[in-house]
């Protein structure tokens, strides 16, 4: 078998037959073999594996399933062109992708245990075939392969996957079936009937790309259907993309005439919501084109911040966010941006999407593990929690992100943007929908706003809106023009509720006059409102409105804004008790003077305290307030009795001893609040460090599987060669039991390795001899001097060969030959005993009868010798001469029919009717009689039957004087 040569042409090939990549891990070589055992020679594609590999041991993958299919199966090299009618297999410590049709071959940079090859090619075979791509997963752990077969689908191509009761391992397939990426759930060994039917509608769609006006009116119709079911319009997208979407549908209905599957749709309407989500291409990940997003980071991000100041609104907008990745990865890099910078920004990404499916897992942030191969160890880390089977975002991140569902056509857009993000969105729609989006992009941004578009995707001619910021990542920074404000005006569906879910943000708005209605009680509350504070129901500050030195001061210790903490000598109690009042029983107080020590003496304050209740009703903050209460005129002397001015300092003393008291057990309580919450601090460590090695223990868990997987497959190999080397150990014992010749295989040392039980004719050999050196078995006859002469084999490498009798009229030809590894390497001698005792005795009955022949041909008498059919067997010389003959038309010749019929005569028959039938001997019998050709003859005859004795060989002996 041949391999196919490398392409060293740089020239992009045109690919005329569907490649089908396939992955598999745990339990795949089963399943490969089930596969390929229904594929033919001549199916027409190309078919490239991509299994879970040992990187440390050769694969023995290729051998194996060359016996499992007549197709030419081959290692894939680095720049070799794939061909129709061949399978390629990734080798070892690899990873592959696929660029124009040929394989690329690199070292893996991620560290074992963590690669996802299955998924990086299927990629690159999404890429690289568009819609043509084939993608298969079989049996395998884990979930490698599913993000592959979402970028297939994505690109409107085709996903088998194994139905996972079928499968050794259903980790792999259940993934891809549960994430909704299949197209076709069959067993390994009935995917061939889907894959031909793939080809045919490869081969229609690559033969005339033209559509009839039949085809064109069913087009139109399936777009009405779903105009009327979703109130979504798709006629003015991408033509070739929408007829795509929908033949995939009809192909997974095996349906081929598009008025089929219009009715199909009139009576499935569950179908019509399908096959809106399959015109909604879900394709993305997180940092998509990763050199795009490090511009992102390193320039983009620093230019639009660069004049901003601390706290400062920074609005993002992500158009057709799909499941949410590029939204989260921009929020990675601001949250990094913010954390280099040390500034806080209030960011806003406002992340949105047509597809309410999607929306929704992006709301989740739950992902799966594979996307570790596009997100680095760090980020993984900093970033994200490991949670069962995937990575959840976490809340610093989350919190940055609001998505919500939006016809980015004719629902209004966010405006006051700094960046606007819509990547692979305008690819997939028409000119007109192009030229529509860009003004209103630009609508939406701030003057000197960067758009970030896909290296596929461009302004058009909105020069006049745009200039370039990179070129060939596609940012663009927004001019300052009133030009795209004047096309959004007159552009209906974008400034007027048309069933979008937004409205548009504050748009400023110039007045010719101030507005006292919102100036008076600015007015007001500044000089006639009160010191008030607005705090949370736990006290904790959240805005002060006026001077309130006179009553909070900053607490001594660890900095606090708890208004408790911060209160004045005199206020502290009746503020706690007031703040309990109106959390526990939205108890209003108002107006409770209060004695409080301010600047060495004590002043009379109103304290008030008023719950402040939500939109729903519930109570979520505290309005507290402080007035000043003027000193009241001192009153008239009276005289108190002197009975009644004890009491009443009696219970003046009383009352400041519960004061104290209270107060010694209030900062008792605090001081104990304070060790609590030292100790939560220290658990909340300890459960990050626990939370630490737990994340260690499952990365450790992750390398253990996936090495699992990798010595799953070895052994498979390894089991797959152990058979194949029992048949041929049992076909190789067969043999030299049947072929009756003795074999003794000896090393270098001349120790017995195995040997044939016919070698104990020579040698006294029982089975326990095995591994002992010949020179101590006693051999049967005198051959002692084979030994040295298997020393001069190994040492001279020159055959051996000699014949031995070992009595009884047996002989053995005794051959010594050097013992050859694979590799060519001598290795031992082997000795062979072969019987020749038959060719022996043959040899000396040919030489007998040699011997007897000459003797027969000296007798001057002729002499015929006839097989039991009277055909003569040998005749003498004299028996030629005398009647006239030739041994070339008398051998092999009845005796009647020789010389012309001369011996047909009724005495001859009636001689050898005697011989034959009664055994008789005859001698001396007289036949006389004139012969055509000699003459006249009296011949005396003696004859006489031999017989073997097996029986089989009879024979008559004629003489004649």
């Amino acid at each position: 078998m041949t391999a196919p040569k490398k392409n060293s042409s740089s020239t992009n090939r045109a690919i005329t037959f569907p490649i089908v990549g396939i992955g598999a891990s745990a339990g795949g070589l089963e399943a490969f073999e089930q596969f390929f055992h229904a594929i033919p020679a001549d199916s027409g594609m190309a078919f490239v594996l991509i299994p879970h590999l040992d990187p440390s041991h050769a694969s023995l993958l290729v051998d194996i399933l060359q016996r499992a299919t007549t197709i030419p199966v081959i290692e894939a090299e680095d720049q070799m062109s794939v061909q129709a009618n061949h399978v390629y297999i990734i080798p070892p410590n690899r990873d592959m992708e696929i660029l124009h049709g040929e394989l690329q071959l690199s070292v893996p940079a991620t560290p074992r245990g963590q690669r996802l090859p299955i998924d990086s090619f299927l990629r690159s075979l999404a890429e690289d075939q568009q819609e043509n791509a084939i993608g298969i997963i079989l049996s395998g752990t884990g979930s490698d392969g599913t993000q592959g077969a979402r970028a297939i689908c994505g690109m409107g191509g085709i996903t088998l996957v194994q139905e996972p009761c079928t499968a050794k391992y259903d980790g792999m397939p259940s993934s891809v079936i549960h994430a909704g990426y299949a197209t076709h759930v069959l067993s390994a060994d009935k995917m061939w009937d889907a894959l031909q039917f793939c080809t045919y509608c490869f081969s229609r769609h690559t033969e005339a790309t033209r559509a009839t006006a039949e085809k064109t009116s069913g087009i139109k119709r399936v777009l009405i259907q779903l105009r009327s079911i979703t109130g979504h319009d798709f006629s003015l997208y991408k033509q070739s993309t929408i007829h795509r979407r929908i033949e995939r549908r009809m192909l997974e209905h095996s349906i081929d005439n598009i008025d089929v599957y219009v009715r199909f749709l009139k009576e499935n309407p569950t179908e019509v919501h399908t096959l809106f989500r399959e015109l909604l291409i879900n394709v993305t990940s997180f940092f998509r084109d990763p050199e795009a997003f490090t511009v992102l980071k390193t320039e983009v991000l620093p230019y639009l911040c660069k004049d901003k100041i601390e706290d400062a609104p920074f609005r993002v907008w992500v158009a057709g966010c799909s499941t949410g990745e590029e939204a989260y990865s921009i929020a990675i890099l601001l949250r990094e941006l913010m954390d280099e910078t040390r500034q806080e920004f209030r960011v806003q990404i406002y992340s949105t999407d047509l597809d309410d499916e999607a929306i929704s897992i992006a709301r989740t942030g739950f992902y799966s593990t594979n996307i570790a191969q596009d997100i680095t160890p760090e980020r993984l880390r900093r970033f994200f929690t490991k949670d069962d089977g995937g990575y959840r975002i976490k809340k610093e991140i989350r919190e940055m992100v609001v998505f919500a569902i939006q016809n980015v056509i004719k629902d209004p857009p966010f405006t006051k943007l700094d960046l606007l993000s819509c990547r692979n969105l305008m690819i997939y729609l028409g000119h007109e929908l192009q030229s529509k989006l860009i003004p209103t992009f630009h609508y939406a941004l701030n003057p000197n706003g960067i758009l970030f578009l896909s290296p596929s995707e461009g302004i058009g001619n909105h020069t006049e809106l745009f200039s370039v910021y990179n070129r060939k990542w596609k940012f663009y920074r927004a001019l300052q023009t009133r030009a795209s404000t004047q096309i959004v005006i007159n552009s209906p569906s974008l400034l007027t509720e048309t069933g979008g879910s937004f409205a548009p943000d504050n748009i400023i708005k110039p007045s010719a006059k101030i507005n006292y209605a919102d100036y008076a009680p600015k007015l007001l509350a500044q000089f006639f409102a009160p010191a008030s504070v607005i705090t949370d129901l736990k006290g904790d500050i959240l805005f002060i409105h006026g001077d309130t030195g006179r009553y909070l001061r900053p607490a001594p210790g660890h900095a606090t804004l708890n208004i408790i903490d911060m209160a004045r000598e005199g206020l502290n109690l009746e503020l706690r008790s007031a703040i309990h009042a109106a959390v526990t029983d939205n108890t209003l107080t108002l107006g409770r003077e209060l004695q409080v020590k301010t600047n060495g003496g004590f002043s009379t304050v109103s304290l008030s305290v008023r719950p402040l209740p939500d939109t729903t009703g519930s109570c979520t903050q505290l309005l507290i307030s402080f007035q000043d209460i003027a000193a009241p005129k001192p009153p008239r002397k009276r005289t108190i009795k002197s009975a009644e001015a004890q009491r009443i300092e009696e219970l003046e003393r009383d009352l400041l001893y519960l004061k104290e008291s209270y107060q010694i057990s209030i900062e008792e309580q605090q001081a104990f609040n304070e060790e609590l919450k030292s100790t939560n601090e220290e658990m909340q460590s300890t459960n990050e460090e626990l939370q630490s090695t737990n994340e260690e223990l499952e990365t450790s868990k992750e390398e253990l599987q996936s090495v699992n997987e990798e010595l799953i497959t070895v052994n498979s190999e390894l089991q797959a060669k152990i058979e194949q080397l029992a048949d041929m150990q049992n076909d190789m014992k067969n043999l030299l039991d049947n072929i009756s010749v003795g074999v003794i295989f000896l090393d270098r040392q001349l120790i017995i390795r195995r040997f044939t039980r016919e070698a104990s004719r020579i040698y006294r050999l029982v089975a326990t001899d095995v591994g002992r050196s010949l020179n101590d078995i006693k051999s049967v006859v005198e051959v002692d001097d084979l030994l040295v002469a298997a020393q001069q084999v190994l040492e001279s490498l020159i055959p051996f060969e000699r014949e031995i009798n070992i009595g009884d009229d047996s002989w053995i030809l005794a051959r010594i030959q050097p013992y050859r590894t694979l590799d060519n390497m001598i290795d031992g001698v082997v000795l062979t005993f072969t019987d020749i005792s038959a060719r022996i005795k043959a040899i000396v009955a040919q030489e007998a009868l040699q011997v007897a022949e000459g003797i027969v041909n000296t007798i001057r008498e002729p002499f015929v010798v006839l097989d039991s059919e009277l055909n003569v067997i040998f005749a003498s010389d004299s028996f030629y001469v005398q009647f006239q003959l030739t041994p070339q038309n008398s051998i092999n010749q009845s005796i009647y029919q020789l010389g012309n019929r001369q011996w047909d005569t009724p005495a001859l028959h009636e001689l050898m009717d005697g011989v034959l039938l009664r055994d008789q001997s005859v001698e001396n019998y007289m036949l006389e009689y004139d012969f055509p050709v000699t003459g006249h003859h009296k011949l005396l005859i003696n004859t006489r039957r031999i017989v073997s004795k097996t029986g089989a060989l009879q024979m008559i002996l004629l003489s004649m004087e």
